[in-house]
């Protein structure tokens, strides 16, 4: 009989690229990094770049980083003026 697979979640941040599309990281699996053109995309091949380093940790029988709770983390840039110290 085959085992199920445990299901995690992994906080994945999603920095536009300059040439365009999206460059995602993987905090908690540090070397973890891919690339999609639109979010949808980024977000899919994220999930596939997980999956393919957990394998790969699991296979070199290295530990698994644990994931997140349900919650998501959003965050986002605030502008502030800085000014010249006058």
């Amino acid at each position: 009989m085959a085992r199920a697979k445990r299901q995690s979640s992994y906080q994945i941040d999603l920095v536009p690229a300059m040439e365009g599309g999206y460059t995602v990281i993987v905090p908690a699996l540090p070397g973890c990094i891919s690339y999609g053109e639109t979010v949808q995309e980024a977000t899919r091949n994220a999930r596939e770049a997980i999956e393919l380093h957990l394998e790969n940790l699991a296979a070199h029988r290295e530990p698994i980083p644990k994931g997140h709770g349900v919650a998501p983390v959003l965050s986002t840039l605030v502008q502030v003026g800085v000014g010249d110290g006058r």
